[in-house]
């Protein structure tokens, strides 16, 4: 208890497991914890003390307990796990313990808690007054790599990342918690000294680590803040690991301009990896996209999703690889029958390097190495750049798959150091051991024969037992006929036991063979991991390569089964797509065609179109099918179209929906200005801008006033004149396609029917002056009732008639929802869903009117009571000349300084 106390004092933030014997034990608090969490039952055991005081106990056996530590990591604490570290049968007094890992949520390396088709990220936080370092590892399958971004690139890359970790100091615990915590609530924090974060130390831990005298190679050295990050890493990592990190081969630097950029709010909007309906991945463009058949190429497409590419040079060399997977069809069907007995070669290297791979590992691996000659030899007809070089950069490494094949039986046990791993033939002392163990008992009968032939006695016996081993047994009448080498071992009432020079000799050899079996086949098994851990640079390096060649037969697969075509790919200011349609909704329809739609946008020329349209017309959905037809042509992907050029974007922002964030004590409005005030501050000229209604959150005239002013200065600042889909009811915007000559008008077409409207799903030219909100709200199912009370409403507006009683006396309203706000954003329909579908209601009004007791409030959009104005209007300007129209405008300019002419 004295030695528990002592791990348990150095590890005061894990649960000890402390291995005694077969079983794992907790005491104490961490008994009542782990009964608790594991549901396993709590007992007790004397404390030791004398004072007949009990200590709670609670242990799991020791060939489960990778399950129990696997739940509690699961569940989010750490668990440090204590083994006897010298043989019981050698040791004098206690047997020697000592921590030999701690498995926390972003360390661990149990199958168990691993997700085959995710990263297992955690993440390492430097902080100081100018940018954050940021540094991220997958222990699993040792990528590693460092950055230096401000606040939002680090909120938006660790909403991408989903870490299950982050590392920061003491010193900045309280500020990281309030950044993080509200944020990423599932995400553990834990915390070292701030010396761990200092660059001079960290950058020395990466250069021992690596042993290399700089960290240019890694493009690192001056990129101080991410040193101090991934230098902290590698500090705790060593605290938890015990340096079984040899799988770390590098480090490299992440440059969050290197692919698209997309704030948390895109990501999720775009419903790229988890559903906005339940978190879940249905629904998704990852569950579309995702047709991979290894985990690192399932782990390769997430990336990609998350990440596309910003480089035209870099997209048009996956859609070649992909074009030319996608005509040969016969060739990607063969190698996907190959990915399919593929392993995971790269968490298969990471369990060599951390010292934690079994025999089944080992065969593991040996099976993919044997596959990857087959693999080059099924691509050797692909010629596209990309494709080519990841099958000619793949290592056959056909001696260690021989030696593994002529070592390991082929289906070895999990146990280490119970035998039953090397094949025979392989050790001549294992096969010696081997035949000495399993011929033991007929040697024996047969040396049993040969003295009782010898000697003449019949009743002589050689026997076995705990005490004195194997001896020979003759009963005293006989001995005087024995004769040689015969040494007195024990003497008994009627006999006496004896032993010869030769079975002294086998005693030697069979007593504890099978032990000596398990402790030679266990030190082979190492020679052999090591051995194997020496090529550990070659294995992932296939690994990596795998996953690409997966990820782009995935590409050709989608593009072939869901008739995408290869994307026109540039630098150019037009984003135009010819029937594009929703990769996920078409995906979801059952029974119902998908309605494609049409896109132009170019900075030049058409830079932003407003759409209009009542609620459910499938605004919201068109707006996120643009957006995810882009994101799939960066990645390298084909898409759902006819055919589409797209200009690289740098950036996708999007505005959709509303909702509180109550965590942080803001509105809806507060949370949509956010967003918007992060667009407008951010937006280039080459990203692509989705907004999905403005305003909604205030009062009409506020809400409109603010998208009114937000499309002008997309249009008019030059810096921030990004390619704009703006979906909105406020329709008094169409005007701005007048004045403003890169806007153009868009509307959603319906139908009406006998004062009912179905839904076309068609985006067509020219805007749209309704809403139809109380027709969808009749759809959707309001009481007749309400419904027939919001026809008066409405003609009350319309009229701007706001008497307290209306026409039946019922009490007037500022606005046609009754709310003073906005109309909502759009439902769960799209283009494609079933015509004439019922959604929720919008805002009916058409003008602006106010009740003659308010407070008067200039409207920005109806015409102005002015003499001036009447004058402009009988101006013939075409049949003027320049002259006659300065004098024109300098006397418009005196009227309208003096309009009664005074």
């Amino acid at each position: 208890m004295a030695q528990y106390a002592r791990m348990k004092d150095q590890h005061k933030d894990a649960i000890l497991f402390f291995r005694m014997g077969d079983f794992y034990e907790t005491f104490e608090d961490d008994a009542k914890l782990v009964s608790r969490v594991l549901g396993i039952t709590l007992t007790a055991r004397n404390s030791g003390t004398g004072g007949g005081e009990k200590t709670p106990l609670a242990g799991v056996p020791y060939h489960a307990v990778e399950k129990y530590i696997a739940e509690l990591v699961g569940s989010g604490y750490k668990v440090a796990v204590c083994e006897q570290v010298e043989d019981p049968k050698k040791a004098r007094g206690v047997v020697k313990r000592d921590v030999v890992e701690v498995v926390t949520p972003g360390t661990t390396m149990l199958a168990q808690t691993l997700d085959p088709g995710e990263n297992n990220y955690m993440v390492a936080l430097a902080f100081d007054e100018a940018e954050y370092g940021l540094a991220f590892l997958d222990l699993s399958t040792g990528e590693f790599r460092a950055a230096e971004l401000n606040e939002e690139n680090l909120l938006s890359e660790l909403n991408r990342l989903d870490p299950a970790e982050a590392i920061v100091s003491y010193d900045w615990a309280e500020q990281a918690a309030a950044l993080l915590e509200p944020r990423f609530p599932e995400m553990a924090i834990s915390r070292l000294e701030e010396w761990a974060f200092s660059y001079d130390h960290a950058r020395q831990v990466l250069l021992d680590h690596f042993e290399v005298l700089t960290l240019k190679g890694f493009g690192c050295d001056e990129m101080a803040g991410g040193v101090s990050a991934a230098g902290g890493m590698l500090v705790y990592l060593r605290e938890t690991q015990k340096n079984r990190l040899a799988h770390l081969k590098s480090m490299a630097r992440y440059d969050v301009a290197d692919s698209m950029l997309m704030d948390t709010e895109t990501q999720r909007n775009l419903e790229l990896i988890t559903s906005l309906r339940d978190g879940g991945r249905e629904g998704t463009l990852l569950s579309v996209m995702d047709r991979t058949y290894t985990p690192m190429g399932a782990r390769y497409m997430r990336q990609a999703i998350t990440r596309p590419l910003v480089s035209a040079e870099a997209v048009l060399a996956r859609q070649g690889a992909v074009g030319e997977l996608h005509a040969e069809h016969g060739t990607r069907d063969a190698f996907a029958d190959l990915l399919k007995t593929m392993g995971d070669l790269e968490r298969l290297a990471a369990r060599v390097g951390s010292e934690r791979a079994n025999a089944r590992d080992l065969i593991a691996l040996k099976t993919a190495l044997h596959v990857i000659p087959v693999i080059k030899e099924t691509l050797k007809s692909l010629k596209a750049g990309l494709s080519a070089g990841l099958r000619d950069g793949l290592r056959e490494l056909k001696s260690l798959a021989e030696n593994l094949d002529r070592a390991l039986v082929d289906d070895p046990p999990l146990s280490l150091t119970e035998g039953g791993l090397i094949r025979a033939a392989y050790n001549e002392e294992l096969d010696d051991l081997r035949t000495v163990s399993s011929g033991g008992k007929r040697w024996i009968a047969e040396l049993q024969q040969k003295e009782r032939e010898r000697t003449g006695i019949q009743s002589l016996k050689v026997d076995y037992n705990r005490v004195f081993g194997y001896y020979i047994e003759v009963t005293k009448p006989n001995l005087h006929r024995l004769e040689g080498e015969y040494i007195r071992k024990q003497t008994m009432r009627n006999a006496e036991r004896f032993f010869t020079p030769e079975l002294k000799e086998y005693e030697e050899k069979i007593l504890g063979a099978e032990e000596k079996i398990g402790e030679l086949e266990y030190a082979l098994f190492l020679e052999l991991r090591e051995e194997v851990a020496a090529s550990l640079g070659e294995i992932q390096g296939n690994g990596r390569s795998i996953a690409q060649l997966d990820f782009l037969t995935a590409l050709a697969e989608l593009a072939a089964r869901n008739d995408y075509v290869a994307p026109e790919i540039d630098d150019g200011s037009v984003l135009e797509i010819d029937d594009g349609r929703h990769p996920v909704v078409e995906q979801l329809l059952q029974g119902e065609a998908f309605v494609p739609n049409d896109t132009q946008l170019d900075t030049r020329t058409k830079q932003i179109a407003l759409i209009t349209g009542p609620n459910m017309a499938g605004k919201s959905t068109y707006l996120r099918q643009v957006g995810l037809i882009v994101l799939m042509a960066q990645v390298g992907s084909f898409v759902p179209a006819r055919s589409a050029r797209i200009g690289i974007v740098d950036r996708i922002f999007t505005r959709v929906g509303a909702s509180d964030n109550l965590a942080r004590g803001e509105s809806t409005f507060l949370v949509e200005m956010n967003e918007t005030a992060n667009i407008l501050n951010n937006a280039t000229p080459r990203s692509l801008v989705l907004l999905d209604e403005i305003g909604r959150g205030t009062s009409t005239y506020d809400g409109l006033s603010i998208a009114w002013s937000v499309t002008e200065f997309l249009h008019n600042t030059p810096e921030r004149a990004a390619k704009t889909l703006f979906a909105t009811h406020y329709h008094e915007l169409i005007e701005l396609a007048s004045s403003l000559d890169r806007i153009a008008n868009y509307n959603v077409a319906i139908r009406e029917q006998d004062d009912r409207i179905v839904f076309l799903r068609k985006v067509m030219p020219g805007g749209s002056d309704r809403s139809y909100g109380i027709q969808v709200a009749r759809m959707a199912g309001l009481p007749r009732s309400v419904v027939e009370r919001a026809r008066v409403i409405l003609a009350n507006l319309e009229g701007e008639d706001l008497a307290p009683g209306g026409q039946d006396g019922q009490g007037g309203v500022e606005d046609a929802d009754g709310t003073g706000g906005a109309a909502g954003s759009d439902g769960a329909g799209g283009p494609g869903s079933p015509a004439g579908a019922a959604g929720e209601a919008g805002t009916p009004r058409h003008g602006m009117p106010r009740a003659e007791s308010a407070e008067y409030q200039l409207s920005l959009f109806l015409p102005a009571d002015h003499p001036v104005v009447e004058d402009i209007k009988e101006l013939d300007l075409d049949v003027m000349t320049p002259v006659e129209a300065m004098n024109a405008l300098y006397r418009l300019q005196q009227k309208a300084a003096d309009p009664d002419g005074e």
